[in-house]
């Protein structure tokens, strides 16, 4: 087989990457080594920042979204049992959507499969071969049957666990990683929202965070143990914590029970990868970084590299060279490294860390007395979290 360009992974990244060369007429193909309900039914973040919203809306891929999507001009930061609303929209003039990750997947499947452009699950086996030489090769295995694809460019958009990122030659990528001493134990229920808006609490006893995927359907973090053991946690252990970290002085917690659906535990780190290009191979999302989820920047940083690799790729068969894909790493890592920031200055501030002392409580405790007292403060949490512009 032969195309422009090769793709490996059907997320968010490799899918709407698809969808954007579609549209301006460059063809490429989509390799996925999980199944097609795989990836429409795993549970992912699902805050968008209004420029993902954007972009996803200028690939055709957003009817969905904007008839379902749940628009929020706001959050809360809770601590102290006292609430303190962070104005986003009226700090900024934007607002960020709640739409479920594997939605915005399902949306971009859809019109893949519509178009019949190529769009191979289960593939297994894949790897690269020839990334420093002009025509680079994918290789897999697709029904028993072994299969080559030939193409000018690979996107790696294959997650933190693909295999692109190792195929970059030895000693060429710089790894800079901070993996905290704390995860998440989510739930996803079918009970009404705790609020409208999403609330960040910091609690002596952890962090927690209620957000949301549908009116009925609300999501539901607890700080926990990197090692939590899930038998540990009964559903009565679970709305017990989430009713003490996310009450109010003046009493309740405002948390609705119901039937708990999903529960797991999500690990944090912070990760990148430096840099994002090696030969003709380009990695983008997930394969080149990872943000704790505190920031909500994970999948919006993957909408941001693919993106800029559309535009680095439509300059390239427009025959304007290579520039726009040699500058593709820094110009991706110049937004990366300050969702970086962003996403640890949350994370420190929210959470309660074992091996702090009474100090490291104050301060953390005063930074949120700042944030929520001072418009500069609101600003700059309200600037990072409805996304940075795109350059």
């Amino acid at each position: 087989m032969r195309t422009q360009v090769g793709i490996i992974g059907a997320g968010p990244a490799g899918l709407l990457l698809a969808q954007l060369l579609h549209l301006r007429g460059i063809e490429s193909v989509v390799l996925e080594a999980r199944s097609r309900d795989h990836i429409e039914t795993r549970i992912r973040a699902g805050l968008l920042e209004g420029g993902t919203v954007d972009i996803l809306t200028a690939a055709g891929a957003a009817d969905r979204l904007h008839r379902e999507g749940m628009l929020h001009e706001g959050l809360e930061l809770r601590f102290g049992g006292e609430g303190h609303r962070i104005p986003l929209t009226e700090l900024t003039g934007k607002h960020v959507t709640i739409y479920g990750q594997q939605e915005v997947v399902k949306d971009l499947v859809a019109l893949r499969l519509d178009q019949g452009a190529p769009l191979v699950f289960e593939a297994g086996g894949v790897a690269v071969h020839g990334i420093d030489s002009g025509r680079p090769r994918i290789t897999w295995v697709e029904n028993g049957a072994a299969r080559s694809l030939e193409c000018d460019i690979i996107a790696g958009c294959d997650g933190f666990h693909g295999i692109c990122r190792d195929s970059f030659p030895p000693g060429a990528l710089s790894l800079y990683e901070r993996v905290y001493p704390f995860a998440w134990l989510g739930i996803l229920a079918e009970a009404p929202n705790v609020h409208h808006e999403l609330i960040y609490a910091r609690h002596e006893r952890g962090f927690a965070l209620a957000t949301m995927r549908t009116p009925m359907l609300t999501r539901l973090y607890l700080q926990c143990r990197p090692d939590e053991d899930l038998a540990a946690w009964p559903d009565a252990r679970i709305w017990k914590e989430l009713h003490a970290r996310l009450a109010r002085r003046d009493g309740g917690s405002q948390v609705k029970e119901g039937r708990i659906v999903q529960r797991g535990v999500t690990a944090m780190r912070s990760f990148v990868a430096e840099p994002m290009r090696s030969g003709r191979l380009f990695l983008a999302g997930d394969a080149a970084h990872i943000v704790p989820p505190t920031g909500a920047k994970g999948m919006n940083l993957a909408v941001a590299d693919v993106w800029y690799l559309t535009q680095a790729l439509e300059a390239f068969y427009a025959g304007r060279g290579m520039a726009a894909l040699d500058g593709y790493s820094a110009r991706c890592l110049a937004r990366i490294w300050k969702a970086q920031r962003f996403s640890w200055w949350m994370t420190s501030m929210l959470h309660r860390f074992d091996a702090g002392d009474a100090f490291e409580h104050k301060v953390q405790v005063a930074e949120l007395d700042y944030i929520c007292g001072s418009e500069a403060g609101m600003r700059t949490l309200a600037e990072n979290y409805v996304g940075l512009p795109l350059d």
